[in-house]
């Protein structure tokens, strides 16, 4: 494994960068099991207990039956019937990552979290002065089950694409390491469905087109990509070559102040949803406050019962900060939706095209904790 640490360096790809994927296995359900030993060994779900719930996460005892994230709560009962549903507790989740991202500082100061759950680390150097990524990795780990009592699994790679398909690999409480000349094999024997930013639907494209791994997409050509995926078949052709230059970024750079929730109960009457674009909507005001920005696009974002999504945005002619003017364009783009039939799983406001810079001020925490996606 250790040979990851010294491979020579290869033209195509970045230069002698050690970088780590950790991902929380089960995180939710995990802090669960460990607070209420009565679950533990059980198929546990967290989410929502009434019949028009969804799941926002199970346990791996759960995960055998078919149990997964965002699955309606009563399709989770049928496929699991001694499935145990508890409540979220996501005060309690933040407190542990806070805990999670104490630990990845003191081997690092370049740690880019994506949720609340995982982040990548660039140990390239590290405060510890451990001379391999993998016993950086191992070490984290380790720190990560003495201090929380939970199981972390990490991938060690040269870029953040390979690391993070390899924290994946061996999961749960797994290392997985991929030196730069395994890279480009080890995407090669993968289906494309487990490329980042192939959902459903561009998979279903690509299979078309008889693209089923990441062999397959090799040996298309920049040209063809990119007619066919625009922007991303960039992404597509350097990936499938194991190929990833972005950084870690710790103070990573976005254009919008998000913030939503999904519901455990279906939403249906015009004041829940006024109430819930109001609670957004302070939710960006405070953020763009403590950051003195303002924006000119406020959008919404709503999730039926049925998991069809609508997005609705209007471009105001001068900035706005405050939850008042928010939630009053919020409501304007809600208005001509309702009333809804089906009932809202999910409702979320997004302000962009934001001055001084566009600075990032995404509503990480919160909405990554809710998101159900």
């Amino acid at each position: 494994m250790d040979q990851f640490d010294h491979a020579p360096e290869s033209a195509s790809l970045q230069r002698g960068r050690k970088i780590i994927h950790i991902d929380m296995d089960a995180f939710y359900a995990s802090v669960e099991q460990r607070d209420e030993p009565s679950l533990r060994g059980k198929p546990v779900a967290v989410g929502g207990t009434r019949e028009r719930g969804v799941v926002a996460a199970a346990s791996y005892e759960a995960r055998k039956y078919g149990v997964r994230s965002a699955m309606a709560s009563a399709r989770a009962r049928r496929q699991c019937p001694d499935l145990v549903f508890v409540r979220p507790r996501f005060d309690v989740y933040k407190e542990v990552s806070r805990q999670i991202l104490a630990i990845f500082a003191d081997y690092t100061d370049l740690i880019e979290p994506l949720s609340l759950d995982e982040a990548y680390l660039d140990v390239t150097r590290n405060y510890q002065g451990l001379v391999t990524a993998t016993s950086v990795a191992r070490a984290i780990r380790a720190r990560i089950n003495d201090e929380t009592g939970l199981t972390a699994s990490a991938g060690v790679s040269y870029n953040k694409f390979i690391a993070k398909l390899a924290s994946d690999q061996n999961k749960p409480d797994g290392l997985c390491v991929i030196r730069p000349d395994q890279g480009a094999d080890f995407v090669a024997r993968l289906p494309v469905g487990r490329f980042h930013g192939v959902g459903p639907v561009t998979a279903q494209r690509m299979e078309r087109l008889g693209i089923h791994s990441g062999a397959d997409l090799r040996r298309c050509s920049r040209e063809f990509l990119a007619q066919r995926f625009g922007k991303s078949g960039d992404y597509f052709y350097l990936a499938s070559r194991g190929i990833d230059h972005r950084p870690v970024r710790p103070d990573r750079v976005r254009k919008s102040i998000g913030s939503e929730n999904t519901f455990f109960q279906d939403l249906f009457a015009h004041d829940d949803l006024a109430a819930a674009l109001l609670d957004s909507s302070e939710t960006v005001a405070r953020h763009a406050l403590r950051t003195g920005k303002a924006g000119r696009t406020v959008s919404i974002k709503l999730r039926y019962a049925d998991f069809r999504t609508l997005t609705r945005a209007r471009t105001l002619a001068a900035p706005v900060s405050n939850a008042a003017q928010i939630v009053e364009v919020a409501l304007a783009l809600l208005a001509p939706l309702e009333p809804v039939e089906q009932g809202v799983r999910l409702l979320g406001v997004t302000l962009s095209s934001l001055d001084e810079g566009e600075e990032d001020l995404a509503v990480t925490a919160e909405q990554l904790a809710l998101a159900l996606e």
